[in-house]
């Protein structure tokens, strides 16, 4: 066990929704709801404006409606997360070669190993610099915890939250997670929290008096040794820089449940292309293909094959597929569909497959070509989701607040603008209206440091009932740690205008 706080978890608030705010003048202070938004959508995000009214991440997109009905809706920009993601990473490695990314958001971070921190003041200095150099080049705000293992580092982000910084000292770990739900500890789930409740265990203390062989005999052997060594606060698992990835998988959940077989088919034929797309840019291929299937009862059959050397053709996962599909009954109808790959390697070997010989290979191109003598199809009406950017030649650029009906409506804004841009509506057929990329959401300007409110520092021991002071930083009180590029950032008045309410159509989902 550690005997300083050097482990760092960073976790982004809010990230997707705390983006989309930062990109849009008109969100800011505003409920901001970001996911699916078809009828079966989840909620990806929600800001914390959003919660107020009750709205977390997973809940069906139906209900977050219900609760905050006046909320924007925004379906998700993938590619513009990942590079914000991609420059807070780079910070993060700037401190230490072992940072072990948990997801687009999140990491750990083993300071000890890059030198950049040895004790608590250390620790607690860099956490403070990464928050501010955080804010400087993406504009955005992430928590920090510290302590001397993963699970305690993790907890101190979640009580951190939001934009600040919790350190835990070492020692003091036992008395911090005593009084805590049994949910708090990773791995107790709902079902699991509802078994140890049942026998009377629901918090933390409570499972450390059970012993650890009446955990084993409630919860299993190997579950029962890892709950009681947590409850324990022994956490040896180190910060791994680089995870193995075991498989590659795509799946779609259809607003409409699927009865026609033919159509199941096709889809499992797209999904099977989609993951060797997958495949090929990491430079992998695989054995085993995974098909999932999810039924309209919300049943969910799961069926394999492992051929007999690993491959990245998609001829040869779209009949392994096709051929996992004729043992799935799916007469009721079909909710969701995914294809995955697993066993994965770095090599192929084509040459074990010769019932793919002489298909084409159909993920270059992802149109098909109009036989002679066939009349082209219509041509389809451009969908225009909500919340992505737009360029139109006369109003410059701008996101997508809504569409339906042949119409979508626009508000021109960019991430600099000190206010609430105009809104617009246009055909979904204007040709002055095509798609854009996101603009940065800090400006690259002529040196100036970021206009961004930065108030002093509140330090000082905060009290959790029954647990130990935990030093808490709120806002960074110190300058950037690492060389940041010379930015400068116009200052956000609140807006009071209220935003106007366009009820998403058709092409929104």
């Amino acid at each position: 066990m550690r005997t300083a706080p050097t482990i760092l978890h960073l976790d982004m608030d809010a990230f997707f929704a705390s983006a989309e705010q930062a990109s849009k003048p008109s969100l800011r202070g505003k409920a901001v709801v970001v996911g699916g938004l078809g009828p079966r959508g989840v909620v990806a995000t929600a800001s914390y404006e959003a919660r107020v009214f009750g709205v977390n991440s997973a809940m069906p997109m139906a209900q977050a409606r219900r609760l905050a009905p006046n909320a924007a809706y925004l379906v998700p920009r993938f590619g513009f997360y990942r590079t914000i993601s991609e420059q807070v990473m780079a910070l993060l490695r700037a401190l230490s070669p072992l940072v072990e990314p948990l997801s687009l958001d999140e990491a750990f971070v083993d300071l000890e190993a890059g030198g950049a921190a040895w004790d608590a003041d250390s620790a607690q200095l860099t956490g403070a610099r990464l928050r501010a150099d955080i804010r400087a080049v993406t504009g955005l705000t992430g928590s920090v915890g510290l302590a001397a293992s993963k699970m305690i580092a993790k907890i101190a982000s979640e009580r951190a939250k939001p934009d600040g910084l919790v350190l835990i000292e070492p020692g003091t770990e036992r008395a911090l997670l005593g009084p805590l739900s049994v949910r708090t500890l990773p791995g107790v789930g709902p079902a699991t929290g509802d078994h140890l409740r049942r026998a009377g265990i629901t918090t933390v203390d409570e499972i450390a008096e059970a012993g650890e062989d009446e955990l084993v005999r409630l919860v299993g052997k190997a579950h029962g040794h890892a709950l009681y060594a947590m409850a324990l606060a022994h956490d040896e698992r180190p910060v791994v820089a680089e995870r193995e990835t075991k498989s590659v998988s795509v799946e779609d959940t259809y607003d409409v449940d699927i009865h026609d077989r033919i159509r199941v088919g096709l889809e499992v034929q797209r999904l099977a292309d989609r993951c060797v797309r997958r495949l090929r840019a990491a430079g992998l291929s695989g054995r085993t293909i995974v098909l999932k299937v999810r039924r309209y009862d919300f049943s969910t059959l799961t069926r394999s094959e492992t051929l007999r050397g690993p491959t990245d053709d998609p001829g040869v996962v779209r009949e392994a597929a096709a051929r996992l599909l004729d043992s799935v009954d799916t007469t009721g109808g079909v909710r969701l569909l995914g294809v995955g790959v697993s066993g994965l390697a770095d090599y192929t070997q084509e040459d074990l497959f010769a019932q793919a010989a002489g298909e084409p290979d159909l993920l270059e191109e992802e149109h098909t070509e109009v036989e002679r003598g066939e009349e082209p199809a219509a041509p389809v009406e451009r969908r225009w989701p909500a919340g992505h950017d737009v360029h139109h030649a006369g109003f410059g650029h701008g996101w997508v607040q809504g569409s339906g009906l042949g119409r979508v409506t626009v508000r021109f804004e960019t991430p600099v603008d000190p206010g609430p841009g105009r809104v617009r509506t246009f055909r979904t057929d204007d040709p002055e209206l095509e798609a854009a990329e996101p603009l940065p959401l800090v400006a690259r300007g002529s040196g100036d440091l970021p206009a961004v409110p930065v108030p002093v520092a509140v330090r000082g021991p905060v009290e959790w009932p029954g647990e130990p002071s935990a030093s808490v930083v709120r806002s960074p009180d110190v300058p950037p740690a690492v060389p940041v590029p010379l930015e400068s950032r116009g200052s956000v008045e609140p807006s009071v205008e209220p935003l106007p309410v366009v009820a998403p159509g058709p092409d929104d989902s």
